[in-house]
């Protein structure tokens, strides 16, 4: 086409054009250090910190030195690869325990990277003494959550054998701690003592939401995770994420017509929507769709039609002006008040921040 046909066209047709870019995910490593701080000062036991999923998929090369120059000495991971990427970041010094335990084929990363497996099972615990005499570990117990640990009875057949062996610490993990009033709470609590009684080991019951619980809670150690992050239950924690989308283009759409994948959404009236960068490939779960809202200046805008793989829609038609960015996480919608809008939890949104974003890191 003529350029000057072109233009002719373009001006018939008026859409604003920007250029392709990736969304910005800010991560405040004070607000990370300040949480695990406050979470500290609620106990008088010794704080650790919970950085599995690459620090909720924050990035465990920035967060990890953050706390152990913050204070934490005692750092939890889901399985041994992560232990062994974690002490590549920590060095020498902090323990590093394993949730999953000694798995088939664990040993040389447990050895190597002198990582503290939680051991889960009778045949973990004699797999582990057979191929690492002597080395350290911690025992994890199932207190009614009926997802990893040893049960009542496998702990009374395995517990002086295990005690002989000098275990570096007795965990459990609580189901129900997001909710202060759940009788789970204290069923846990009291099965976990009666488990451990008149043992000389250091215990750990509580995450996040058992630290909120108060003292009867805390034992020796405490392992926050999600609230070093800014997400609930801690609504007292400094948000830690923000994350800035990019407008790609905006049009008007008349009264009556779809936007969207399967005409998701139909425009009531005329409208402007603006197409921002960012999608389910980017860990934004197709599930928020309509109903969704991003926000400028604390201005909430809706999300219309279904979000795409690297793209959304937005109802922009309030603003005098459109921005060229709209921003999903911040100071005005918590990681939390997203996670809602897909009927998930703030856990999910976290760890499934993808990786095509701009990471910006304040420190």
């Amino acid at each position: 086409m003529p350029t000057r046909a072109l233009a002719l066209d373009l001006a018939a047709h008026p859409v604003k054009t920007d250029a392709m870019t990736t969304g910005t995910l800010t991560i405040d490593l004070n607000a990370i250090a300040a949480n695990w701080s406050a979470l500290n000062r609620m106990t008088a036991s010794e704080t650790g910190a919970v950085v599995k999923a690459n620090a909720y998929g924050l990035g465990i090369e920035r967060v990890a030195p953050v706390l152990a120059q913050a204070g934490a000495r005692q750092f939890f991971v889901a399985v041994a690869e992560e232990g062994v990427a974690l002490r590549r970041v920590l060095g020498s010094g902090p323990e590093i325990n394993v949730f999953s335990g000694h798995m088939p084929g664990d040993a040389d990363m447990i050895r190597s990277a002198d990582l503290t497996p939680m051991i889960n099972t009778v045949d973990q615990m004699i797999g582990h003494v057979e191929a690492l005499p002597g080395h350290r570990f911690g025992l994890q117990l199932n207190t009614g959550m009926n997802r990893l640990g040893m049960d009542p009875a496998e702990w009374a057949a395995l517990r002086d054998i295990a005690l002989n062996q000098n275990p570096t610490m007795i965990i459990s993990h609580l189901a129900c701690a997001d909710d202060p009033d759940h009788p789970m709470n204290a069923a846990q609590l009291e099965i976990f003592r009666e488990m451990t009684a008149g043992i000389n080991v250091p215990r750990s019951l509580s995450a996040t939401g058992g630290t909120l619980l108060g003292p009867d809670y805390h034992f020796d150690l405490t392992r926050p995770g999600v609230g070093l992050y800014g997400g609930m239950p801690f609504v007292d924690a400094q948000p830690v994420v923000s994350l800035d989308l990019p407008v790609i283009q905006t049009r008007d759409v008349s009264a009556g017509s779809a936007v969207g994948y399967a005409c998701g959404w139909v425009a009531p009236r005329p409208s402007q929507i603006a197409t921002v960068s960012g999608g389910y490939a980017d860990g934004l779960i197709r599930a928020m769709g309509n109903g969704a809202t991003l926000t400028h200046k604390g201005r909430k805008v809706p999300v219309v039609g279904r979000v795409s793989m690297d793209l959304i829609t937005v109802d922009v038609t309030h603003l005098e002006q459109v921005p060229e960015h709209l921003q999903l996480i911040g100071m005005h919608q918590s990681v939390d008040t997203v996670a809602e809008f897909a009927g998930t939890i703030g856990y999910e949104v976290l760890t499934a921040l993808g990786s095509r974003y701009d990471r910006v890191y304040i420190t």
